[in-house]
């Protein structure tokens, strides 16, 4: 009997012991996993975000500057083949629109790459390569209907990135283009409208199936960098001149 119950203490006990372990591994683990853990959203901000005298400049930040250049390289192009293929009224004053805003914004997104030390991308990535070429393959109302559909989606999709940015951004300069961009992308949106060739259902199902957009190489944080070399021509661009060469100002010592 003695050794029975002696060896039933000494399971009970080891028992004990096990649970209070596991209790305190489960204790201690949570705290260990969450203070060593990287990659959260924080961290990613911390470690993407660089200082600069007009604040933090986060790699949202950087992306926004880039899209906000890229627009103009090909819808400036777009804009003014819309001028001259475009059938009605309606698509020549949207293609008008185009150039008077994007001559505005690559002023201003140049003006702030500049002051923030960052490189600027000269001729429009393959994706918009291929809008390009699309739209110069069509003619008649075919043009009107691809011009006004391919350049009201392409607005859609900036139209949230612009909001994101300027939510959220600590940086006074981005904040101020964010402002900029907004006003600009939201004229073009309705003028592509009125064009009367906007398909919303199409809108609507690409939107409800697309996948998240790949993100765009953020250009390098302030800091020295080479002036970036002459634009690309792209189709197209014989006739339909890009905007300038981005090119850095020399550092300014207020903002």
């Amino acid at each position: 009997m003695r050794s029975i119950n002696r060896t039933g203490l000494v399971s009970g006990t080891g028992l004990v012991i096990t649970g209070l372990t596991a209790t305190l591994v489960a204790l201690v683990f949570p705290v260990w996993s969450y203070a060593d853990r990287s990659g959260t959203g924080l961290d990613t901000l911390n470690a993407q975000t660089v200082s600069t005298q007009f604040g933090p400049l986060s790699a949202l930040d950087r992306e926004f500057i880039t899209k906000v250049r890229l627009a103009g390289l090909w819808e400036l192009p777009a804009g003014q083949q819309a001028q001259e293929r475009g059938t009605t009224q309606a698509v020549r004053t949207a293609g008008e629109h185009l150039i008077e805003g994007h001559t505005f914004l690559d002023a201003r997104v140049r003006n702030v790459a500049a002051r923030l030390g960052l490189e600027l991308p000269n001729q429009p990535n393959p994706q918009q390569q291929q809008w390009l070429a699309t739209l110069s393959a069509a003619h008649g109302t075919d043009y009107d209907q691809k011009f006004a559909n391919i350049l009201r989606k392409a607005h859609g999709k900036v139209f949230s990135v612009v909001a994101q940015v300027r939510a959220n951004t600590r940086n006074s300069l981005v904040r101020d283009l964010a402002d900029d961009a907004n006003t600009t992308v939201l004229d073009h949106i309705k003028v592509l409208e009125a064009t009367g060739y906007v398909d919303f259902d199409a809108l609507a199902q690409d939107a409800a199936t697309a996948s998240p957009p790949p993100l765009t190489n953020s250009p390098a944080p302030p800091g020295p960098t080479q002036s970036p070399g002459s634009p690309i021509p792209v189709t197209p661009s014989s006739g339909y001149p890009l905007p300038p060469a981005a090119s850095r100002a020399k550092p300014s010592s207020t903002p």
